[in-house]
Formats: C-alpha cells, sequence, structure tokens
C-alpha cells in the first residue's frame, strides 16, 4: 500500500507531557511525523493515519541526540490546548 509521511511543527510555551514519553519536556518547537497509508479498493482516495511520532531531544545520549516517541494524536492536541490556556509564567 502506498504510504505518505507528513511533518509539522508544534510549539509549547510551558513544559508538557504525553505519555509514553519519559518525563516532562521543556518549552519549544517539536517536528511531529504522521504516517498514512492509502486504503486500497475504494474509488475515492482515501487516506487512514499509521502511526504519529514526535522528536524530542535526547541530551542522555548527546547534546545533539534525537529520539523518536509514537504518540496518540488527540492526547498530543489537549496538550497543545492546555498549554495555549495556560497563562504565561505558570508551568
Amino acid at each position: 500500500m502506498p504510504e505518505r509521511l507528513q511533518h509539522r511543527i508544534v510549539t509549547f510555551a510551558h513544559p508538557f507531557e504525553l505519555a509514553g514519553v519519559d518525563g516532562p519536556q521543556p518549552p519549544g518547537s517539536y517536528d511531529v511525523e504522521t504516517i498514512e497509508e492509502q486504503m486500497e479498493g475504494l474509488t475515492l482516495s482515501v487516506w487512514r493515519r499509521v502511526s504519529t511520532s514526535i522528536v524530542l531531544p535526547a541530551p542522555h545520549i548527546s547534546a545533539a541526540a534525537r529520539q523518536t516517541s509514537v504518540i496518540d494524536p488527540a492526547e498530543l492536541a489537549a496538550a497543545l490546548t492546555k498549554d495555549a490556556e495556560t497563562p504565561h509564567g505558570q508551568p
């Protein structure tokens, strides 16, 4: 099945946590990758999400190292909403 990879950048103004990610993450911009596959046998072009992941710093390995963690896109959306609603100066 054909697949497509979509990238988007999300920005957090405050520390945040997601299931499957070790501990709170610092504020900043993060690359989010979504892999989708095309559904076969349909007359319309339909894509189904296979996975969503976020690229995080891995400072315990090296300053430039990165790690990718699979996340729930609904949880990411909720974390972004919470971040946007948190007043500046509050964690």
